[in-house]
């Protein structure tokens, strides 16, 4: 059992990389801070909730700063937050009665293939042109929000691990103007996860003021950093996280991660 000074201090730093490396790529942090929450012994509901709390603390501080850059895109961050939301109340509820170890394999294995994607995208999509009023591309980009957004309070990860491949694959953004879109809807949808969960008492509202102090913090950090990075950097980092996600899913998935 750790002293709570120490748990302190790591909570703090754990909420500071989080905050840095989800904000510079708009994925919310989570898949940084779930599995240290899960060491400190709190429950996989517990621990996606506390999360949850503190991607919104760094969706929030980044979405000011990428505001105050105006990078984001608000029409289509607005619009995928509109099916997201309903999806992370969903997911709120369902992790009190979901069985997850068949979707985490699933799941792993499509985040494994959206990675291998966003490394050779250049030569996969060499001329891509996105037709944004396309009646199926819509459907294709609002369902995989309302999913987005199931993911995000069911596994406190935040729903940018599908919003931002949504918005580099299906539409055609920049790394840099997909990032920054991402933490407005990542934001909007966090929210009402929060509340879901707050309402069912799920969180450790105390570790999650740590948390969400440390990812405020980076977030503003993450938001400036992200001017100075490559694009194909940030891609390749993406891909990196998308795959390690990945792994804790199957391992989970199949029981062998202990």
């Amino acid at each position: 059992m750790l002293e709570p000074i120490t748990t302190v201090i790591i909570l703090a730093a754990v909420g500071l990389a989080a905050g840095t490396l989800g904000s510079m790529l708009g994925v919310g942090g989570g898949i940084i801070m779930v599995p240290a929450l899960t060491f400190l012994n709190l429950s996989p509901t517990q621990a996606a909730s506390t999360s949850l709390i503190a991607v919104m603390s760094t969706s929030v501080s980044s979405t000011i700063e990428y505001a105050r850059q105006k990078r984001i895109d608000y029409a289509l961050g607005l619009a995928m937050a509109a099916c997201a939301i309903p999806g992370g109340v969903l997911g709120a509820v369902l992790s009190e009665y979901l069985l997850e170890d068949t979707f985490k394999l699933y799941f792993g294995i499509l985040l494994i293939l959206t990675g291998l994607y966003i490394l050779y995208k250049k030569s996969v999509l060499k001329d891509h042109r996105v037709n944004r009023r396309s009646l199926p591309l819509q459907v294709a980009v609002f369902t995989a929000s309302f999913g987005a957004g199931i993911i995000s309070s069911l596994f406190g990860v935040g729903g940018g691990i599908v919003f931002v491949p949504t918005m580099l694959l299906v539409l055609g953004l920049t790394m840099h103007r997909a990032a920054p879109t991402s933490q407005l809807t990542l934001m909007m949808t966090a929210i009402a996860g929060v509340f879901t969960h707050s309402a069912l008492g799920h969180p450790d509202y105390l570790q999650a003021v740590v948390l969400s102090a440390g990812a405020f913090v980076g977030a503003q950090i993450g938001a400036r950093l992200s001017r100075m990075t490559k694009e194909m950097l940030l891609q390749r980092l993406l891909a990196v996280i998308l795959m390690t996600v990945a792994i804790i899913f199957i391992l989970d998935g199949l029981n062998l991660r202990y």
